[in-house]
């Protein structure tokens, strides 16, 4: 990061202290999720995603920030003026609470003074931009006359349902503000966006001298109810309710913005779909906090649709270009496929509230698919370059950039990859949900006592998974262990995707190398004993790769199939197959063997048996066989452009030859 002398900070108005409450409320979730700041993450796999965004994802955000005008556009706000040109994008402001929010998830792993002493010098920017009455928006309060093109001169909020993004900056600020107080206990940031929040509540609703708006793109229903938690000030929670129950009442009411008809009558995942993904959580938030069984009978519908007919096998969503948006029923194509990496961000979101909500480990399954390959893919593995959109297929023209003039993507995914710690586990009363097999360190809250665990293993690449009882003040209590639903032959929740080849996969678990039984109830294996310290739970899943079929209704893959292994969805990509990847069929009995590779970083790759199509002498097709090695869906694109293929064609149907054509999957080719 750049740490340029900032010679003006001084001059920059600290604002008011405001209380925090000290016993804040209940979080309303049934489970409580464990904070990040009591996990400290130490993977093979995942420290080494830390790793990257430490070193070089934060410090090129910081930068980029500074380089874009982003800093600049807070010092002209604190000192307004007619003859600034309002350029960029009015939610250009969010990347820089994006990346103050992931740079505080980092000091948890991480503690690092110097990058405190920065994000302080940050704040003090944004402090100096707020309005006397809490206001904070650049785009319109560097040159009120003159602001951004998408804002109304002179009128605050006027644009809001359109382009303005007003309440889409203050929902990443309170999101950046209160994983900052949470991570370091100051309050700086945190002053700022209850300002903020104050300034909307007074201004935004149906009573007499407000404005009756809602969120062009949502996220403030999520952050205010995530600061309602912090503060115990019900009007925030009541301001987020607010917004989803005006939503399809207002001048707004188009399923762009899921604004056709009120939520708690929505029943399908329409529109752009990180709008939508938001305001999904938001909703399951409310839901929670005010126990409203209407906003979970409409949550649970839609997810419903997502993961039985809108979902893609790497956990991404949302088919379309055209609106960045979810497309109809099973429109999943492969080469056009949109799946934004901050729709990925959202899908975790959603998932991750719902198990909360309901404690089925099928949300997890979700959750853990999305992580390994539709998220991370959005990000080199080594931090410095960046997918928008993630296909599926790729005739090459695909490479991640270095960054883009609208940030959200990679800012996203520099703020949400420092919070992996607080998705691992979760606690109910006295058990103990183990969510994520990632390898770390923890100090949990079990019903007033204190519970320290170690995990480690190989999960990732071998299906190994230890965990060891380091301290136990809490008597005996319930460790819940997630069982992936790939480990039991259910590659997804519903009937979307499903294995085809024969193999019936295999779990074992033992304590303190016992072996021991298999209670599972929905999804989790529960262990309930007395545990002392150094108790050892040892799991190891079968990992053998597996076939997998689509929905026969998912038109872009009948005849086609795709490859897995534990979480990992794999792809063939051009470097490792010198032929045309589309012509390759893999047979639905097709077995793969892992081997270890140094390629992109270390991974393991598959290699196998395929048949290829390929031109006889006589001019016509002939099916020979080659060897095909298949990489992580996560990894390709760093080698260079060409061709990718997640789903590859399978048996090759013979109805039309006659005609003179051979079908290959989805593929037609001419037979003379």
């Amino acid at each position: 990061m750049k740490n340029k002398p900032i010679t003006f900070l001084l001059l920059v108005m600290i604002p008011a202290f405001v209380a925090v409450a000290e016993e804040t409320p209940a979080h309303g979730y049934p489970i409580e999720p464990v904070a990040f700041t009591s996990v400290k993450i130490d993977d093979p796999f995942w420290g080494k995603r830390l790793e990257a965004v430490r070193n070089v994802t934060v410090p090129l955000a910081f930068s980029k920030c500074e380089e874009t005008g982003r800093y600049d556009n807070f010092v002209k706000a604190a000192h307004p003026s007619p003859e600034y040109k309002v350029e960029g994008f009015p939610f250009d402001d969010t990347d820089v609470y994006k990346t103050i929010e992931g740079a505080s998830y980092l000091l948890q792993t991480y503690p690092d003074l110097k990058l405190e002493a920065y994000m302080d010098s940050v704040i003090t920017l944004v402090a100096g931009a707020q309005e006397p009455d809490g206001y904070l928006n650049t785009s319109f309060t560097m040159n009120p006359a003159h602001p951004h093109k998408w804002m109304a001169p002179q009128e605050r909020w006027e644009q809001v349902e359109v382009l303005s993004h007003e309440f889409y900056n203050l929902g990443h600020l309170v999101d950046g503000a209160v994983a900052h107080y949470q991570a370091t206990g100051k309050r700086n940031l945190l002053d700022i966006a209850i300002k903020y929040a104050d300034c909307v509540v007074r201004n935004i609703g149906q009573g007499p001298g407000q404005t009756d708006k809602v969120p062009g793109h949502q996220i403030a229903e999520m952050a205010l109810s995530r600061l309602y938690l912090v503060t115990g000030d019900r009007k925030y929670l009541d301001q987020a309710r607010y917004f989803l129950d005006r939503r399809g009442h207002t001048s707004r009411r188009d399923a762009y913005s899921q604004a056709h008809k009120p939520v708690t009558e929505q029943a399908e995942a329409v529109g752009h779909a990180v709008r939508a993904a938001y305001m999904y959580s938001g909703m399951a938030d409310v839901a929670a906090l005010t126990g409203d069984s209407s906003y979970i009978a409409a949550i649970d519908r839609i997810w419903s649709n997502i993961v039985n007919r809108k979902y893609y096998i790497t956990g991404g969503i949302g088919a379309r270009h055209d609106g960045e948006a979810f497309g109809n029923d099973y429109e999943l194509p492969n080469h056009e496929a949109y799946c934004e990496t901050c729709a990925a961000i959202g899908n975790v979101y959603v998932n991750h509230r719902l198990f909360l909500l309901h404690g089925a480990s099928g949300y997890y399954d979700v959750v853990e698919r999305t992580l390994y390959n539709g998220l991370i893919s959005g990000m080199s593995v080594d931090g410095g370059s960046f997918f928008y959109p993630n296909p599926l297929a790729s005739e090459g023209g695909y490479s991640r950039k270095p960054w883009f003039g609208c940030a959200c993507c990679p800012s996203n995914i520099c703020r949400f990859i420092p919070s992996i710690p607080g998705y691992i586990y979760a606690v109910d009363g006295k058990d103990l949900y183990v969510n994520l097999y990632i390898g770390n360190k923890a100090t949990i809250d079990l019903a007033g006592r204190k519970v320290s665990l170690s995990q480690d293993g190989t999960y990732t690449w071998d299906g190994r998974v230890a965990l060891t009882v380091d301290r136990n003040s809490a008597g005996e209590f319930a460790l819940k262990l997630r069982v992936p639903g790939w480990a039991v032959n259910r590659p997804v929740p519903g009937d979307l995707y499903s294995y085809i080849d024969s193999h019936e996969p295999e779990f074992t678990v033992s304590v303190n190398g016992i072996p021991t039984g298999r209670d599972i109830n929905n999804g989790y294996l529960t262990i309930k004993r007395k545990w002392k310290k150094g108790d050892r739970v040892e799991l190891c899943f079968d990992m053998t790769p597996r076939i997998v079929a689509a929905n026969s209704n998912v038109a872009a893959n009948r005849g086609r199939v795709a490859v897995e292994r534990g979480p990992i969805v794999y792809c063939a990509e051009w470097p490792d197959n010198d032929f045309d990847i589309q012509k390759t069929i893999v047979s639905p009995h097709a077995t793969f063997t892992p081997a270890v590779t140094g390629k992109v970083g270390g991974l393991t790759e598959l290699k196998g048996k395929a048949q290829y199509l390929s031109r006889s002498d006589n001019g016509g097709w002939q099916l020979g066989n080659v060897d095909l090695t298949l990489i992580p869906y996560y990894a390709w694109a760093h080698r260079g452009e060409g061709q990718m293929a997640v789903w590859l064609p399978s048996t090759p149907t013979s109805t039309r030859q006659d005609d003179g054509v051979i079908n290959i999957g989805s593929n037609e080719f001419e037979t003379h």
